[in-house]
């Protein structure tokens, strides 16, 4: 009706301005003027929803990107369902048609403001016009919308994850374990991000097996490298599950949950500590422990935030639960107070470090996994070589 409501004003003027008649325009443009009173306030506020949500040109980009997408012709199953979705086979709209539509719906919200189109508002009902053209995109394609962001997803994950293995093609696939056990086995692995020309790579096993720890207490001092280890196993356990190639020589594990706490920060608008906001994290890692996977935690400082005796008797009882719930993993510390929980479970908890070295003045690092506990720590030297009279 609105469509038919703005035609029918264009072709009344136009049989007019050619001899016509001018009784039948003065009509429509009363009709279109109770219309205009009738359906603006409606039609405007969902314009105005519409306005800045994003941006045409952006629009047509995805689109355009969808579009090369939905000519590829991928063989491997899993691609062509994807590539279904957004193709919409069946007689429904592809994808890239429905998101170009849905630009230029965008462009008209976004022109509405225009001089000439403010004077022919009423005549030619241009805010209803784009109203009722939004809606219609909604009807048509608002079921389908979920969908489409999902498969878009999947795929730039999956063209993520492609280009990756592409770059480092010497980079191999870990070997997944068909185990209801936890493992993880990594020869010389290392971070992915950092260059290869600098990385240095260490060897290390956690596993529910007999003569193999289960958990690690990773000491070391100040940048000697235990947060770039932790990194290093979750961000690789995550590749190897999402089907990506790792950063090691060879890498065995079986199919995990990971748990991280590498950083927390208080929060002035939460009203929470940095100890707080790192307990709750803890709290929900354990909950993790009641999934259908074993456990892989990381926790990085673990309750740094506290005194040396509550650190101590808590850090005592995370690990203690860990153990219980069948989870591996890797806690790092500066305090070495915390190393002495490795007496309380010989066979499942083993001390390890990272160190540092200071000659001339100079602290160098060469970041390998050593076992044992470290027996120095360099929190005082680094303080003096940066010019604090401690």
């Amino acid at each position: 009706m609105i469509v038919g409501a703005g035609i029918a004003f264009a072709v009344t003027v136009g049989l007019y301005l050619n001899g016509g008649p001018g009784t039948p325009a003065v009509v429509v443009l009363a009709v279109n003027a109770v219309l205009m009173a009738w359906l603006f306030k409606r039609c405007h506020l969902l314009v105005e929803r519409l306005a800045g949500a994003t941006e045409s040109a952006a629009l047509e980009l995805i689109a355009a990107v969808i579009g090369e997408i939905e000519r590829e012709p991928f063989q491997e199953p899993a691609l062509v369902e994807l590539a279904k979705q957004l193709r919409g086979d069946g007689g429904v709209p592809s994808a890239s048609r429905g998101l170009s539509r849905m630009a230029r719906i965008t462009d008209w919200v976004d022109g509405r403001h225009n001089a000439f189109l403010r004077i022919s508002e009423i005549p030619f009902l241009f805010t209803l016009q784009v109203a009722c053209a939004a809606d219609s995109w909604r009807r048509a394609h608002g079921g389908q919308l979920r969908g489409w962001v999902d498969a878009i997803g999947d795929m730039e994950a999956l063209l993520s994850l492609a280009g990756y293995s592409y770059e480092h093609p010497a980079d191999p696939f870990a070997e997944l374990l068909d185990e209801a056990t936890p493992v993880f086995d990594a020869t010389e692995i290392t971070h992915p991000l950092i260059p290869a020309g600098d990385a240095i790579r260490n060897s290390l096993t956690l596993a529910r097996q007999s003569a193999t720890p289960h958990v690690l207490l990773v000491s070391g001092s100040n940048m000697s490298g235990k947060s770039t280890l932790m990194r290093t196993i979750g961000i690789n356990t995550v590749l190897a599950l999402a089907g990506a190639p790792v950063r090691a020589v060879h890498l065995r594990l079986s199919v995990l949950a990971v748990g991280t706490c590498l950083r927390h920060t208080d929060s002035l608008q939460e009203h929470r500590s940095g100890f707080y906001t790192e307990a709750l994290r803890i709290r929900r890692i354990c909950d993790v422990l009641d999934g259908p996977l074993p456990l892989l935690f990381l926790f990085d400082e673990l309750l740094s935030g506290t005194n040396s005796k509550d650190r101590r008797v808590a850090a005592e009882g995370v690990v203690r639960t860990m153990l219980a719930r069948g989870a591996i993993g890797l806690v790092t510390t500066h305090d070495l107070s915390l190393t002495e929980i490795a007496a309380l479970f010989p066979d499942e908890v083993r001390n390890v470090h990272l160190q540092d070295k200071v000659e001339n003045g100079r602290m160098s690092f060469d970041y390998q996994l050593r076992d044992g506990v470290i027996t120095h720590s360099n929190a005082l030297e680094l303080m003096r070589m940066i010019g604090l009279d401690v």
